[in-house]
């Protein structure tokens, strides 16, 4: 079998930079266990796998090398950036049906897609109640906030600075012993309203570059600390990526860019 595959460098205006996300057009479904072997192949973060239900409809899954996730904003604007410039999609809307529900993408401009996925809010935890696996995942450091989303794997961490975010050097094996735990840091920004980064070695994504899916999280947190609904961030990975995001009610809107860095064909 051959399947085509563009590789898209997202939240980034020029290769090298962002999150770089895999997506494989699909006519239909293979076995699971095919496409997480693709994944596992890519090495990416994720992998997007779409086969299309309509004329601007599609059913949309991502992989990380080790799991299938139920969520993903890198790969569903690189999947969006590849059917509007690779493929020939008409109109500027696309809905993805998903695991978690219709998410839209709506070309913004040439060059801006937004995101619209569902908000995540994140409830207080007690320190205590923080096992201290995890903070030693995180490095040591000690958060001024611990918060957890309820019903997910996620935690959000957050400090004082950006700079105690930038100097955090994870303990990966200490994560991944404690399972799939999936942990968002975040501090106010020096030149945007928040920064972050992502950890999840229990996924097979030690640290992710840039990760839609965390502001779900990040942007209710941060609109009420910030008295504000439209929010400038940045995720301060090595590759390092830049999202405008917006609470709108129960849902999220996070836009970005998005760069073609190789398309090519799988061979299985």
């Amino acid at each position: 079998m051959k399947y085509p595959i563009y590789w898209v460098d997202a939240f980034a205006r020029c290769v090298f930079r962002g999150n770089p996300a895999a997506v494989v057009p699909l006519e239909a479904w293979p076995e699971d266990a095919l496409m997480q072997q693709i994944a596992f192949e890519n090495g990416l973060a994720e992998t997007a796998f779409f086969v299309r239900t309509g004329a601007d409809r599609l059913h949309l899954r991502w992989f990380t090398p080790a799991l299938e996730v139920d969520l993903c904003g890198h790969a569903t604007l690189g999947a969006a950036f590849t059917l509007f410039t690779q493929l020939d999609q008409g109109g500027n809307r696309i809905v993805f049906e998903s695991r978690s529900g219709p998410l839209v993408v709506t070309r913004r401009n040439a060059e801006t897609l937004e995101l619209d996925f569902p908000s995540r809010p994140a409830l207080l935890l007690d320190a205590p109640s923080v096992s201290p696996g995890l903070l030693r995942g995180i490095g040591g450091a000690v958060p001024s906030v611990w918060l957890k989303v309820p019903a997910h794997f996620y935690y959000l961490a957050v400090f004082r600075t950006e700079i105690e975010v930038r100097a955090l050097r994870p303990d990966f094996a200490a994560l991944a012993s404690l399972g799939d735990v999936r942990v968002i840091v975040t501090a106010p920004g020096s030149d945007c309203d928040f920064v972050s980064r992502f950890f999840a070695p229990g996924a097979g994504v030690p640290e992710d570059p840039v990760t839609g899916s965390a502001h779900c999280t990040l942007v209710p947190y941060w609109a009420a600390q910030l008295g504000k609904a439209a929010l400038h961030a940045r995720q301060v990975s090595a590759r390092g990526g830049e999202l405008w995001c917006e609470l709108a009610g129960d849902r999220v809107k996070i836009a970005g860019h998005a760069v073609l860095y190789l398309r090519g064909e799988i061979v299985v």
